[in-house]
């Protein structure tokens, strides 16, 4: 598992450097990415209460013994629609998983026209993915200033060149007015969602162990959400004058 993750990683990186290449004409700098070697190493640790968990990077610094768990929400209803969880902190590998839960979904539930993601999850490879799935990406491409300028709220960017990289026309798209009008829709869609399963429903770590457990006990608190919600929208549905 850890070999395969790992191998991911690497690819990316070497598309990532192919990639300045052809945008500089220049190889790049640094030390190229070493491959992953198979197998345990030296150093590897396990954890004799779950083996099936990992140690992560957290929010706030620091690492923790933990799994991600993953979720895609509706913007219209804040409902979870399609749910995860891996035992990486890696969140570009996500992408590809997410879209085939999406497309497993029943057709009644209607297209998903876009998928929208911090720069955890943006790569050239993901944007792929997510076009292919017929599904717009708005995938941001690099962490940007929280406080910019009035004049940078509102100014179009200029125009792209030519021979823009999909990179490039990722963070084009994501300055445009549009591109701004929907990526803003997802810190009032998803956050909130975490949010409240985290601080109004309690839920902060896995009771269980192992990692087929674990994935049952996320689908469970998934699902309370969603009875939660649609119980909040029924009750705004009857509402009367």
């Amino acid at each position: 598992m850890r070999f395969e993750q790992d191998q991911a990683i690497y690819q990316e990186k070497l598309a990532q450097r192919a990639t300045r290449t052809a945008e500089t004409g220049k190889k790049p700098g640094g030390t190229p990415p070493n491959a992953p070697v198979e197998g345990p190493m030296a150093h590897d640790q396990i954890n004799l209460t779950d083996e099936d968990s990992n140690i992560m990077r957290v929010a706030g610094g620091g690492f923790e013994q933990c799994y991600n768990a993953q979720a895609a929400v509706d913007t219209d209803t804040l409902l979870i629609v399609a749910q995860g969880l891996t035992q990486t902190d890696n969140d570009k590998q996500q992408v590809v998983p997410m879209l085939a839960e999406l497309k497993a979904l029943p057709a009644s539930l209607g297209q998903v026209q876009a998928l929208l993601g911090d720069c955890g999850y943006s790569s050239e490879s993901n944007i792929a993915a997510c076009e292919a799935a017929a599904i717009e990406p708005y995938l941001v491409v690099a962490r940007e200033d929280h406080h910019p300028g009035w004049r940078a709220r509102f100014a179009e960017p200029p125009p792209l060149d030519a021979d823009a990289t999909t990179q490039q026309r990722m963070a084009h798209k994501l300055k445009t007015q549009p591109g701004r009008s929907l990526y803003a829709l997802r810190k009032q869609t998803l956050e909130p969602v975490f949010g409240i399963i985290k601080s109004v429903m309690g839920f902060r770590q896995f009771l269980l162990r192992g990692k087929d457990k674990v994935s049952g006990e996320w689908r469970l608190v998934c699902l309370a959400w969603n009875l939660k919600r649609m119980a909040v929208m029924r009750h705004k549905s009857v509402q009367c004058g």
